[in-house]
């Protein structure tokens, strides 16, 4: 059934919004895949937050000018599924990845972050960065570590007095006995 002038222009701006706030995004090639497959990778899409949708290339086209994922344009051929990351920039790589290690008929074509266009490989580049969490937990240990050391540096004449003093106890202990 073809979709009516109105509903290209609904499905365009609702691509096109996702993908101005989008952090990254993955075009992979379904071609093969079954409903059940699909509708079991969109539900793991939702999970994590990555917004997939299957639209038209040229619709797809007209739906990222303007943002960051307009470098894409070019390559958007064949059918493609479009999953963008709205709050991390691997989630839509690791649900991507995942998914196409367990179906080989899940082809990555293009991966896009930060205004760049990467080869379909790189994704699991993308896919291996840390979420915002692991990278806030990161950033804590390292400038947790010169702290640290700091306190242990302030506190080790003390605790070498400390063990003068126990070692020449000893030794005096020992000789009395």
């Amino acid at each position: 059934m073809p979709l009516s002038p109105d509903d290209k222009k609904a499905i365009v701006a609702e691509v096109a919004e996702v993908a101005s706030g989008a952090l990254s995004a993955i075009a992979a090639e379904y071609k093969g895949l079954t409903a059940v497959e699909m509708t079991e990778l969109r539900a793991k899409a939702r999970e994590s937050g990555v917004y997939m949708r299957v639209v038209k290339n040229t619709l797809a086209r007209r739906a990222v000018q303007g943002t960051e994922f307009e470098c894409m344009s070019e390559a958007l051929v064949g059918p493609l599924v479009l999953a963008f990351s709205k709050e991390d920039p691997g989630a839509a790589a690791r649900v991507v990845s995942e998914f196409s290690k367990e179906n080989d008929k899940l082809a990555v074509k293009l991966v896009s972050i930060g205004g760049k266009l990467l080869d379909g490989s790189e994704i699991d580049r993308l896919a291996k960065m840390p979420t915002k969490e692991q990278a806030i937990s990161m950033l804590m240990s390292v400038m947790k570590a010169p702290i640290g050391k700091f306190v242990r540096t302030l506190a080790e004449p003390h605790a070498k007095l400390v063990r003068t003093v126990a070692a020449v106890r000893d030794k005096k202990q020992s000789e009395a006995a």
